[in-house]
């Protein structure tokens, strides 16, 4: 419990730091990379105070908890960069989340799992790997439509911003309607309690939370603030900051948490955490701050350039096939990590 308080005093010590360079009209390289690693934090003390809180209503609740809390950065990010008309960032960080998990965390994760498992393999049940597969082509299914539409110029083009409501409505009932049965169902996030190792009470858990969600909406602000004017100055492109600096900081309770239960041979545990952060990404964070957007002067849809849209369409289509069976080998998750590399490369030249 020592080292919580040490990490929460340490995540305080840097909201407090990105929040004096930030009114201090420090450099913007400096309050970005400050903000970035601060972001990193406040996901770590969510994660935490989650695990505590949730660990009181049992397992299923607490892995459905983990993955909706722990996306609260990305949450955040997206309001701001909405609100600052930075729509670009908004889609690219809701982009890179998925892309980060479903393929880098993920993959990170069966890659370390399956080096201290029995024959090499990491084995997992096949229920959520599968169900996530579904609502992610859903997604990319409305995706794939509303571009191909955008492509061509079409009549349905002109009305992209009520298409992507209807949607996200869709999603939205889907998502329920599943979340509904995968907590009845004995599989669901089987022992994640367990990992709740270094868990708070019930009480100090609850103002770690309640602090890290006022912090995570301070620094996801800041962090906003700096990114047209940092980028610049370091010559990356938005594309790339939202989808991979942004996608790996804003995820770093899914990208800890993940690995080490795989190496710790917990391959369902695991999974879970993972799994469910893409299915909630897809399926229910997604099509929330699409309806959100309805009230700022920016509107995010689900319209994505083709490139991207097919990277998505792969992405399902590569975790059915390694995840689906219900085993994975260490190389399978190397090559899902490798997806994620060759897909950060092509959007640094963007």
């Amino acid at each position: 419990m020592t080292r919580v308080w040490l990490g929460a005093g340490g995540v305080l010590l840097l909201t407090v730091v990105a929040g004096v360079l930030h009114y201090t009209d420090a450099t913007p390289v400096l309050v970005f990379v400050v903000s970035g690693v601060a972001l990193g934090g406040v996901a770590w003390a969510i994660g935490i105070g989650t695990e505590s809180v949730g660990a009181r209503f049992g397992p299923a609740v607490t892995g459905a908890l983990q993955s909706t809390l722990g996306n609260l950065p990305e949450l955040f990010i997206v309001v701001f960069a909405l609100r600052a008309g930075q729509t670009v960032v908004a889609q690219f960080s809701i982009l890179g989340s998925l892309f980060a998990n479903a393929l880098l965390v993920l993959g990170l994760a069966i890659a370390a799992g399956a080096v201290t498992a029995k024959g090499s393999a990491m084995r997992f049940a096949s229920r959520l790997p599968n169900d996530t597969a579904t609502l992610l082509l859903l997604a990319v299914f409305l995706i794939a439509l509303l571009g191909l539409s955008d492509q061509l110029g079409d009549k349905a083009s002109a009305h992209q911003v009520e298409i992507s409501a209807v949607g996200a409505v869709c999603l939205l009932v889907v998502y329920g309607a599943w979340l509904i049965g995968y907590l009845r169902s004995d599989e669901a996030t089987a022992d994640a309690g367990e990992h709740a190792h270094d868990a708070l009470p019930f009480e100090p858990a609850l103002v770690l939370l309640a602090s890290a969600g006022v912090a995570a909406a301070l620094v996801s602000e800041w962090f906003v603030d700096a990114i047209d004017p940092a980028v610049k100055s370091l010559g990356i492109s938005k594309a790339f900051t939202g989808l991979v600096i942004v996608g790996i900081a804003g995820n770093a309770v899914e990208n800890v948490v993940g690995i080490t239960l795989a190496a710790k041979g917990k391959s369902d545990l695991a999974l879970s955490v993972v799994k469910n952060s893409v299915s909630q990404i897809a399926a229910l964070l997604y099509p929330v701050l699409v309806l959100a957007s309805l009230f700022f002067a920016h509107r995010l849809t689900f319209v994505a350039n083709p490139v991207l849209t097919a990277a998505l369409a792969l992405t399902a289509i590569a975790m059915w096939a390694i995840t689906g069976d219900g085993k994975a080998a260490a190389f399978e998750g190397c090559a899902l990590a490798g997806f994620y590399v060759i897909l950060a490369a092509l959007v640094w030249y963007e």
